[in-house]
């Protein structure tokens, strides 16, 4: 990790803890490490910039704990945040600008053009998070949704299926076996 992507991580973990203390949700912990862990492993394997990744991974989701702008838009609000705290630490202009796409663009469910390997890798990481904390969407179908145990379980089988088809496809071949282990064991008909 480099100074200026610890000292970005550092700014995030502040305004984690201070979200956790108020809602109960730990965006750190349930989903932003995986993201990030799962951006830098796709960055070395597909070559991409591995400081533009973590950077992206780090600010994707910023703007939820910092309970700054409507959630349907954070990725907008995230990127005017990233912007705002990397310009504060001097990072080149042109750097900023690669980071503030992978803010903008990594949110599937919003169909968004990926025009670099980086902004791809933060998209994929972003999706594989929710495999690797999957008792964190059964939280949120149960505890904030209140659903039926039902009706919680398929919205979470369908959630994972759109987030799986929503991968790039070299990502998606990578996570098959994954997906269907996961599928096959927590979804059983």
């Amino acid at each position: 990790m480099s100074e200026i992507t610890e000292k970005i991580k550092q700014e995030l973990l502040i305004r984690c803890e201070k979200s956790k203390e108020k809602d109960g949700y730990d965006f750190w912990n349930e989903h932003i490490k995986y993201v990030v862990e799962n951006g830098i492993q796709l960055a070395k394997k597909y070559g991409a910039d591995i400081e533009i990744v973590e950077l992206g991974a780090l600010l994707h989701d910023i703007a939820m704990p910092s309970e700054y702008g409507e959630r349907e838009q954070h990725h907008i609000y995230g990127a005017e945040i990233a912007e705002k705290l990397l310009t504060e630490i001097n990072y080149p202009k042109e750097r900023i600008e690669k980071v503030k796409n992978c803010v903008l663009n990594h949110r599937g469910s919003k169909d968004r053009p990926r025009n670099t390997i980086e902004e791809q890798c933060v998209a994929d990481a972003d999706v594989i998070a929710h495999f690797d904390c999957i008792p964190s969407l059964f939280s949120l179908v149960y505890k904030e949704m209140n659903l039926s145990i039902s009706d919680g379980k398929e919205y979470v089988r369908r959630k994972l299926e759109r987030d799986y088809n929503k991968l790039s496809p070299r990502t998606r071949e990578l996570l098959k076996d994954r997906y269907k282990n996961i599928i096959d064991i927590l979804f059983v008909k």
